[in-house]
């Protein structure tokens, strides 16, 4: 431990947050976001998190912080201890607001321990690794890869599918309080009617085939949900409103950003702002303050940077 930790040259990890289902792709389909965490690695004497910023309030700041407790693990996995370190920590992805934080947390710890292993783990392994921490590949295949994951998993191996990200404007309206994924999953129905899940699932078929080829006309038909939307309504005011009028309002497909409450929709060209409009107005009508955000898909997953301390998250938001 002591030769490895005498070898540490600080280093930053850059991991970017996602978008999970898309509506029918309900735990399998995530999308990258240009929304960041950037985490900064260096020697200490003993370890400690530094949180920048106030997205990461109320986060642990010790050896009980994701990021530090998932590096533990990967080295535990390599029958190595973790050596001691300073890990300072940015972020400009809300929590619990269903754009992946925790997943983009979790991205970060994998790719700096192997960073500090010297490269022990494959991306395929952090990506089974990751998975089998989250029970579900879309966002950590997001966060890690980067562009469109189309994945499953059945609770032992993770099976992806990464292609190119949309070349669509998004706009995301992020209601000013917090939904924890636990609430959101609690939501849920233990089964589904028969009809009503072929029709999800038949949505979701067309939802990753309109992906991959480019077909984005069939995203408002496709992203349509009965997996889930219908049974989170009453945690999201006003998203029932939204689903049904959106793509009259300027967007070209909409749904609940992973388990919310934040609504994404890709923009109809030209559109943008009519969408973000009608979007903040809908929230307000329903006793919700929103925050809108002008994203894009993001083509790149989590990198490994060396050099200069340069932590400028807004140079890389649109």
């Amino acid at each position: 431990m002591c030769n490895r930790a005498s070898k540490i040259e600080p280093f930053e990890v850059v991991v970017p947050g996602s978008t999970a289902n898309l509506g029918p792709g309900f735990d399998s389909i995530g999308m990258a976001l240009n929304v960041f965490t950037t985490v900064r690695v260096e020697r200490a004497h003993t370890t400690r998190v530094v949180l920048h910023g106030d997205n990461l309030t109320g986060l642990p700041a010790d050896e009980t912080n994701l990021i530090v407790q998932v590096m533990q693990k990967c080295f535990a996995a390599r029958g190595e201890a973790l050596p001691s370190l300073a890990v300072h920590v940015w972020s400009d992805i809300p929590m619990t607001r269903g754009l992946g934080s925790s997943a983009a947390a979790l991205a970060a710890g994998l790719v700096a321990a192997n960073e500090l292993l010297g490269g022990a783990f494959s991306m395929d392994e952090l990506l089974q690794l990751g998975t089998a921490w989250e029970g579900h590949p879309d966002n950590i295949g997001a966060s890690l890869l980067g562009g469109v994951v189309i994945g499953s998993w059945d609770g032992r191996r993770a099976a992806v599918v990464q292609a190119d990200p949309p070349p669509l404007p998004v706009v995301v309206a992020i209601p000013e309080y917090e939904l924890s994924t636990t609430e959101a999953r609690d939501a849920l129905p233990g089964e589904l009617p028969f009809r009503e899940a072929i029709l999800s699932s038949s949505r979701a078929n067309v939802l990753t085939a309109a992906l991959l080829t480019g077909r984005w006309g069939l995203l408002p038909a496709a992203m349509q949900d009965t997996f889930h939307h219908p049974y989170r309504g009453r945690l999201v005011p006003g998203l029932a409103d939204m689903l049904a009028a959106a793509n009259r309002h300027g967007a070209q497909g909409i749904a609940l950003s992973g388990a919310g409450p934040t609504l994404l929709a890709f923009a109809q060209s030209g559109e943008e702002e009519r969408l973000a409009h009608y979007l903040e107005e809908t929230f307000t009508r329903h006793g919700t303050r929103a925050h809108i955000r002008h994203l894009t898909p993001w083509a790149q997953g989590a990198t490994v940077q060396r050099g200069s301390h340069a932590i400028d998250t807004e140079k890389r938001t649109v």
